[in-house]
C-alpha cells in the first residue's frame, strides 16, 4: 500500500500576508558562522575553522510570534473560561492525542460569499452532498474562498464562517476537531462588524468559537491545498504544540490518503 501525504499547514513566513498587522511575527536568521558564540559556551576558545566542516556551529532562528500565527489548533480555552455547561475548558496541552488523529471530511463552502454565516442547515447539506455521515471524532475540514486568497492583501476578509447552531450541529454528532482555510473560523470580523451595526446584535462575534462553551472542540485555522482533498476517504494528523496552559498551539497538519 502506498499512501499520499498532502501538506495542509502553511509557511510561517511574515512577508505573506496571513494576519493583521499587530499580531504577524517575526523571524531572526542565523546562519552556521554567526553562531560562534554560542558555540563556544560549549567548548571555550573553539573556532569556527576548527568546527568539523570548517564552517561554523549552526544554523538557527529566533522566532516572535503568537500561538495563533501560521496553522493552529485552538484550544476550548481560547474560547472561553468553561466548556460542556460549565467545566474548566480545558488547554492546548491537555487536548487528547486521539481528537488529532481521525477520518477526515472536507466539505466545499467556497460558493458562499464573503462573511456568509453558515447554518446548521447548510451544514447538513453540504455533508449531504459530500456522501458523508458523521462519526463521533470526524475531522472536518470547511474549504472557502478564502484558501486562495492566501497571501493576498484581503485574505483577512476572505471567505464565509461557521455560525454558532453549525458549529453545534458538527460538536453534538461528537466532532471534536474542525478546520477552516480561512483566518478564522467565524467570518471576517469586517462584515460582522456591519451586521452587528445594522441588528446591535453583539452575540453575533465569535458565535462559532463561543459554540465550545456548550460542547468543547478544537478548530484549525489558516490550513491550505484543501481544494486537493476527496470529499472523505483520509485520515487527517494535526497533534499541536504542547504549551503549558496555551489557548493554541501550531500544527504541521497533514492529510494522508490510501492510494
Amino acid at each position: 500500500m502506498t499512501r499520499t501525504f498532502i501538506d495542509l499547514s502553511i509557511t510561517l513566513d511574515p512577508d505573506v500576508i496571513t494576519d493583521p498587522p499587530f499580531m504577524r511575527p517575526s523571524i531572526a536568521y542565523q546562519t552556521h558562522d554567526q553562531t560562534v558564540a554560542e558555540l563556544q559556551t560549549f567548548f571555550p576558545g573553539v573556532t569556527a575553522e576548527q568546527v568539523p566542516g570548517g564552517l561554523g556551529f549552526a544554523a538557527s532562528e529566533t522566532l516572535t510570534l503568537s500561538t495563533h500565527n501560521g496553522t493552529h489548533l485552538d484550544a476550548p480555552w481560547h474560547y472561553h473560561p468553561t466548556m460542556n455547561g460549565g467545566e474548566r475548558a480545558i488547554t492546548i496541552d491537555e487536548v487528547p492525542l486521539e481528537w488529532c488523529f481521525q477520518p477526515g471530511v472536507k466539505l466545499d463552502m467556497r460558493h458562499f460569499p464573503d462573511g456568509h454565516v453558515v447554518t446548521a442547515d447548510e451544514m447538513a447539506a453540504a455533508l449531504n452532498a459530500a456522501g458523508h455521515t458523521l462519526r463521533p471524532l470526524d475531522i472536518v475540514l470547511i474549504n472557502t474562498a478564502a484558501g486562495a486568497a492566501l497571501g493576498q492583501v484581503d485574505f483577512l476578509a476572505k471567505g464565509c464562517g461557521i455560525g454558532y447552531e453549525a458549529t453545534l450541529y458538527l460538536t453534538s454528532r461528537g466532532v471534536r476537531v474542525t478546520g477552516t482555510d480561512a483566518w478564522s473560523w467565524d467570518a471576517p470580523f469586517g462584515h460582522t462588524a456591519k451586521r452587528i451595526e445594522e441588528t446591535g446584535d453583539t452575540s453575533l462575534i465569535w458565535e462559532g468559537h463561543k459554540a465550545g462553551r456548550d460542547i468543547g472542540y478544537c478548530h484549525m485555522e489558516k490550513l491550505t491545498n484543501l481544494d486537493r482533498l476527496p470529499c472523505n476517504g483520509f485520515m487527517v494528523s494535526c497533534f499541536p504544540a504542547k504549551i503549558k496552559n496555551g489557548s493554541a498551539g501550531w500544527t504541521r497538519a497533514v492529510a494522508i490518503l490510501n492510494d
